[in-house]
């Protein structure tokens, strides 16, 4: 997780994240907001016995959305790490090295091998990384929605890059617009999957996507497009060292579920939720966004 120093609406994502509402607050006083809300998060996951490390941002470059790191990186359990091209430019300036170094050094963790296909922003392709692309890990596929951050001819280079098979499909709002990240509209569980079935528009692409997820053994929980908008869909299935599992979204979220969707994830983990409105507001994106996965294996 990425600590902000300088969060604040950024207008350069906001072409197409329908998400982000123009502040009436001044920056710093959404950075102190955004700030008590982050640390408020981290400390959460630590009480429940989840591994969290927290790397400080930088003040210089300005990155108004570096509390997203899923976006420009992924990590995965053979000791890859892929770096993704954004479509934002000042989301570029977010791609650190010094903290892949620093998880080697300090942190004892494995890289083998670094997929770079950042080049492609120069040419107008784009892949958000963990934002667009959903990891089924063990099952090795990859899910995502093809958008204006999420080329699907990228997706299918770095889906046989990595070693997985891709599910792509088409995704768009109540109002018929393009939604810009896959996940705002769906999260996976080890055991489930959570959807907003009526933003798939091709009826094949859906017939496929939801036998995908029923072969894989995935329970679907079915949201609605006011609980998408409530950010139902941005949430990620943490373990903590006792082999419990908890499934991370926001506040706001958690309260647009009923009681059936409850029930249903309660079966398989411990719902967290967690106060995050402003920098939902400000930055269109929510709990998931804000957790970068790390999935490097440990040196022994």
């Amino acid at each position: 997780m990425i600590r902000p120093v300088r969060f604040c609406f950024n207008p350069q994502t906001a072409v197409d994240n329908v998400f982000q509402i123009i502040p009436q607050e001044k920056a710093s006083e959404i950075q102190e907001k955004a700030l008590q809300e982050f640390d408020n998060y981290v400390a959460t996951l630590r009480s429940k016995g989840i591994e969290v490390i927290v790397f400080e941002d930088t003040v210089e470059p300005h990155t108004p959305d570096s509390i997203f790191p899923n976006d420009w990186v992924s990590y995965h359990e053979d000791g890859t790490y892929a770096i993704y091209p954004m479509m934002a430019e000042n989301r570029r300036l977010e791609r650190r090295e010094d903290i892949i170094e620093e998880l080697q050094v300090k942190y004892n963790r494995k890289v083998t091998r670094k997929v770079d296909i950042t080049a492609e922003e120069k040419i107008g392709k784009y892949l958000e990384g963990a934002g667009c692309m959903i990891f089924d890990y063990p099952n090795k596929i990859v899910y995502c929605s093809i958008s204006k951050r999420a080329n699907k001819e990228l997706i299918e280079k770095v889906a046989a890059e990595l070693g997985y098979k891709a599910v792509t499909f088409k995704t768009v709002d109540n109002k018929g617009l393009e939604l810009y990240h896959t996940t705002v509209v769906m999260a996976l569980g080890e055991k489930y999957a959570i959807i907003v079935e009526d933003c798939v528009v091709d009826p094949e692409e859906k017939k496929v996507l939801y036998n995908t997820l029923e072969e894989t053994g995935h329970e679907i929980i079915n949201i609605n497009f006011e609980q998408m908008f409530a950010y139902a869909g941005n949430a990620l299935e943490l373990m903590n060292d006792k082999g419990e599992k908890f499934l991370c979204m926001s506040r706001r979220a958690a309260n647009s579920l009923n009681a059936e969707q409850k029930a249903k994830i309660a079966k398989y983990a411990e719902l967290l939720a967690i106060p995050l409105e402003v920098i939902e507001d400000n930055g269109g994106g929510s709990a998931r966004c804000m957790l970068g996965d790390l999935r490097l294996p440990k040196n022994l």
